[in-house]
């Protein structure tokens, strides 16, 4: 019989009740022991979900972060978060720069970085020469036990030490690997420690196995997993996110119990694998996408399976294809998605029961007539047969831009004269990247208008309000590129999603970013247009009230695609430039009302890079023509303006040139300007904004940190092409903590340009 598992699952709750207890303990309203007991809560939900699958899978539940759970789980927090001896405080002001809201204790944040090519972020580990680790097991402990008493079959997670090494960042000259042998150590006592809990099976993720390593890793894992196999306990090897390759020898010749491999995005993998198993290891096959919501064609899945299983019978496990981190958690909730789109899909909750199906499928006879088998035939039939997902007139369109259409005619160095005309901005101009904090009052006339109790009329009259309090702010603040602080927008991707054609929205499909930080993305089932303007009456409002430019504010096509549930029909570049020319048709509505300056976000534009360097060329070759395409069309005296956050882009600095954004503002100030480590072999040509402080820390920027950011940068770039701005958006913040930032960047400013 065929066991089923899934390698991890949603920690945020079904309404995000984590997020909630998390933010009233930073906030001082709740006590430490309040949000354990809210925390001790979900575990036990979240186990009781599972009750149907042969183990429950323990190690994936965070306050913040599982890289940040590693770090803390070894030892490795780093010192300057010792300034109070509470453990939890620690881990906090390591993921935020303070522990809770009004503490007086304030540190530098650990950076953080996108996971993998998902839209998760994860707190980056700091190594230098004097690291150590030591472990520290209790919550991990503790969790295993809580969870033994719901059910004996326990099996725990954890990042495996070859993958941690690689997630993290060495501050001086030591190579990661020399930490290695020490870390092992670590890994080795705490399964030592686990196996006399009585745990069979431990499931350590090694998801670089889908990256492309060089020799010293490929052997290092060899050696780690040498070590690590004595310790007595069957390890499953987890990788994830992509297809092995030529690492299929190195995750073969482990010496372990089980290894997992994606079969969603690894579809060539499995043959391959199962031909090299011994006749003591076991596979799991991850055959339900966990990173999309799409109901999986079950029946096709199990026509794959079959022959594996006649042949491997129990050693053939079944999961997810990774943890289901990235999905929403349970699809009952939801009331308002169009009936005939709503099952269609499955969320973290449903991909557990198809796991379910498929077992039952595979071990019982007559398997083939199993309701929930021809339900799901059903489901998938009315899918790819339904005339909701095309639209001739789109694909149409779609088809007349070339290759060579998403360019504009005139170069940046003729442009940029032009700009500087027309825009008269001083030297190292301030700006900021588009959001200003979204108070109670904006939060709760959106939610009145949603529910229907403010009219449109009195919800639009008090969005332009709140608008122009934003405009007087700034023009106090002497800010010279002003935002209308996007009062209307919930998300910047469901914003956008909401008002185009293709697009269908959740209630309660929320996945975790970062932190408390939750976002819901849109599912894109069908073809995508743009109906009418999205933007122009809030942007020409704004503008309004101010002699001062205003930016026109958009999210790219890549972004808006890399943050939705996309379809799985046609190929994602299609539906990216679907989106590409809807946004083409907002820019130039923006442009006739008069908006000099247009500012449209790629945030997510690395993320949706491929794993291996050699696949990046085709998906940065599409990616940055869409983006070409919603500005080809634009005159010469209009300023386009993409921001990224959290985006190392050192090693696609050529592609981002390529998309001749005339300015650019990019996340640089956890990284103390490292990003700008690229411009010293690549001249950039176009203008740029360093983000000179960071805003997903409460902390206040001090002037003189910001000065010397900036004088770094001009180390690299001409001070004639800087802009002075923070990482990102600022709706997240409060506007206690925005307006005194501000002021220090714009007297920052001010003192470069004196």
């Amino acid at each position: 019989m065929a066991n089923i598992h899934t390698l991890g699952f949603p920690r945020i709750g079904k309404k995000r009740e984590l997020k909630f207890a998390v933010e009233r303990y930073w906030k001082g309203e709740c006590t430490q022991k309040a949000l354990e007991q809210e925390a001790a809560r979900l575990r036990s939900l979240h186990w009781q979900t599972q009750s149907g699958l042969d183990f429950i899978t323990v190690g994936d539940f965070s306050y913040y972060d599982h890289v940040l759970d590693t770090s803390l789980l070894f030892g490795n927090l780093p010192k300057r978060s010792f300034l109070t001896d509470n453990l939890l405080d620690q881990y906090f002001l390591v993921a935020r720069g303070r522990s809770v809201i009004h503490s007086t204790i304030e540190i530098r944040a650990s950076e953080m970085t996108k996971w993998f090519d998902t839209n998760y972020h994860y707190i980056v580990p700091e190594f230098d020469s004097e690291t150590t680790f030591q472990l520290n097991p209790n919550w991990l402990l503790h969790h295993v036990r809580e969870a033994r008493t719901i059910r004996p079959s326990v099996k725990p997670v954890l990042i495996g030490p070859l993958t941690y090494l690689w997630l993290g960042k060495s501050s001086d000259q030591i190579q990661k690997l020399q930490l290695l042998p020490q870390l092992v150590c670590e890994y080795a006592r705490l399964l030592s420690i686990l196996s006399k809990e009585g745990i069979e099976w431990v499931q350590l993720d090694e998801p670089i196995l889908v990256t492309e390593l060089d020799e010293k890793w490929k052997h290092a894992f060899v050696s780690t997993y040498d070590t690590l196999s004595a310790c007595g306990m069957k390890l499953l090897v987890a990788s994830y996110f992509g297809e092995l390759q030529d690492n299929i020898s190195v995750l073969m010749q482990l010496p372990v119990h089980g290894v997992h491999i994606d079969c969603v995005r690894g579809t060539a993998d499995l043959d391959a694998v199962v031909a090299r198993l011994t006749s003591s290891q076991i596979v799991s096959v991850g055959v339900i996408d966990g990173r999309n919501i799409w109901a999986s064609p079950l029946r096709t899945i199990i026509n794959r399976l079959t022959p594996i299983f006649n042949i491997l019978g129990d050693r053939m496990w079944i999961a997810p294809s990774c943890s289901l981190l990235h999905v929403p958690v349970d699809i009952d909730q939801e009331i308002t998605l169009p009936k005939h789109i709503r099952p269609w899909m499955s969320f973290a909750t449903q991909k557990l029961s198809e796991l379910e199906t498929i077992k039952a499928c595979l071990t019982q006879k007559k398997s083939h007539d199993l309701p929930a088998l021809l339900e799901n035939d059903a489901i998938m039939e009315a899918r790819y047969h339904s005339s909701l997902t095309q639209n001739a007139t789109i694909q149409s369109r779609s088809a007349l831009y070339n290759d060579d259409s998403g360019n504009r005619s005139t170069p940046f160095t003729d442009r940029q004269v032009i700009q500087r005309q027309r825009l008269n901005l001083p030297k190292f101009p301030t700006t900021t990247i588009g959001s200003f904090p979204q108070t109670a009052t904006i939060r709760n006339a959106r939610k009145q208008f949603k529910d229907g109790t403010l009219s449109e009329q009195e919800y639009i009259h008090t969005m332009k309000a709140e608008i122009q309090f934003c405009i007087q702010k700034q023009e106090d603040l002497d800010l010279d590129v002003l935002v209308h602080g996007e009062p209307e927008r919930n998300d910047m991707v469901e914003y956008f999603g909401e008002q185009l054609s293709g697009f269908v929205f959740s209630q309660f499909g929320w996945v975790q970013s970062y932190g408390s930080r939750c976002v819901k993305p849109p599912i894109i089932y069908g073809d995508v247009a743009r109906p009418s303007p999205m933007t122009l009456e809030w942007i020409v409002s704004a503008q309004s009230f101010t002699s001062k430019p205003v930016k026109g504010m958009l999210t790219g096509p890549v972004t808006i695609l890399n943050w939705s549930f996309v379809r799985d029909d046609q190929p994602r570049s299609k539906t990216c430039q679907q989106i590409a020319l809807a946004i083409k048709d907002e820019v130039m509505d923006l442009e006739q009302a008069g908006i000099s300056i247009i500012q449209i976000d790629e945030a997510a534009l690395r993320e949706g890079l491929p794993l291996r360097q050699s696949q990046w060329q085709g998906y940065l070759d599409w990616a940055t023509k869409c983006f070409r395409l919603t500005a080809t069309d634009v005159a010469d005296s209009t300023q386009i303006h993409t921001h990224m956050c959290y985006s190392e882009f050192n090693d696609i600095i050529e592609a981002i040139a390529s998309m001749d954004a005339d300015v650019i503002t990019i996340e640089t100030s956890r990284s103390n300007m490292e990003l700008l480590e690229a411009f010293k072999a690549f001249k950039y040509p176009n203008e740029i904004g360093p983000g000179v402080y960071d805003i997903h820390s409460p902390n206040i920027p001090k002037r003189d940190i910001m000065t010397d950011l900036l004088r770094k940068a001009m180390a690299h770039i001409p001070a004639e092409q800087l802009w002075i701005n923070p990482d990102c958006g600022l709706k997240t913040r409060t506007w206690d903590q925005v307006i005194p930032a501000l002021k220090e960047m714009v007297a920052a400013a001010k003192e470069l340009r004196s």
